[in-house]
């Protein structure tokens, strides 16, 4: 009998913690019923199954060992049933897949993480890991863009990051009556950056038009393109790159991304879709 290939067999996780972020998105913690997949490094995802529904591709919020963090928000039917998952329940998850951030090869630079919306989450085990070892970069400046006040993901971290020497800035598109601070496009947050152009590296994570503005910006400030890293998404299906659907040119993102320059994305991007 042939082996299974990795990455095609669902292996069983259980659900052991879920936490409410907003009114749509929670953040559900899976632990291995028997082995474990092997490790994750942040940027990556993992195929996840809602048993009889389907799966769906979800990048890593949290690594801890064996265990597996998601942040889901309910927005289709697989989606939908991971979000009303509860403690107890099981389902089956594909991985590790795709390229990570590579922070590595950031060593020494500035730090500038930009996130918008849930893009938040694939970033935040990049900021600890780059917390954990703060000796080997420069300055952290986490900038966040989300919607409302209220949709604001991983909220109960900064604090945190704050005190352990990130300056983390935030901006929302609808203030409501309580919120203090900044209103409009996260890009605005990069002329209070603090960071050396010519010797920083960029993360950036949201929606797309959000990640093309940003990547922009930052190639305008200095920024060589191959040191800005942006994580695309295109509608991926099988996640080991034969079916074709997250073709983007000559990359099929679930292997050549979710991770990629800006240098090598820019040009792919201004390509319509047909």
């Amino acid at each position: 009998m042939t082996a299974a290939r990795p990455g095609l067999t669902p292996v069983p996780y259980r659900v052991v913690g879920r936490t409410d972020e907003t009114s749509d998105t929670a953040e559900i913690v899976l632990e291995p019923v028997a082995s474990a997949l092997p490790p994750f490094v942040p940027g990556q995802f993992a195929m996840v199954y809602a048993f009889g529904i389907g799966d769906i591709p979800l990048s890593l919020s949290d690594l801890d060992g064996t265990r597996l963090t998601h942040t889901v928000r309910a927005v289709g039917a697989v989606s939908g049933a991971l979000h009303r998952l509860r403690p107890g329940a099981t389902v089956g998850v594909r991985g590790p897949l795709g390229a990570g951030w590579d922070l590595p090869t950031a060593e020494g630079r500035d730090l500038v993480i930009v996130a918008g919306g849930l893009g938040l989450a694939p970033l935040r085990p990049l900021v600890r890991a780059a917390l954990a070892t703060p000796r080997r970069y420069g300055r952290l400046n986490v900038l966040i863009g989300a919607r409302t006040p209220a949709d604001l993901v991983c909220a109960r971290d900064l604090d945190g990051w704050r005190a352990a020497g990130a300056r983390i800035q935030v901006t929302v598109d609808r203030p409501d009556d309580t919120w203090q601070g900044d209103v409009g496009v996260v890009t605005a947050l990069l002329d209070r950056a603090g960071f050396d152009p010519a010797g920083a590296a960029a993360f950036v994570c949201g929606p797309e038009v959000m990640i093309r503005a940003a990547a922009r910006d930052l190639a305008h400030r200095g920024l060589a393109p191959e040191r800005i890293r942006i994580s695309l998404e295109r509608t991926m299906h099988c996640g080991t790159g034969h079916c074709g659907h997250c073709q983007l040119g000559p990359l099929l993102l679930c292997r050549d991304g979710p991770v990629v320059t800006w240098g090598r994305a820019e040009t792919l991007l201004t390509v319509r879709e047909l």
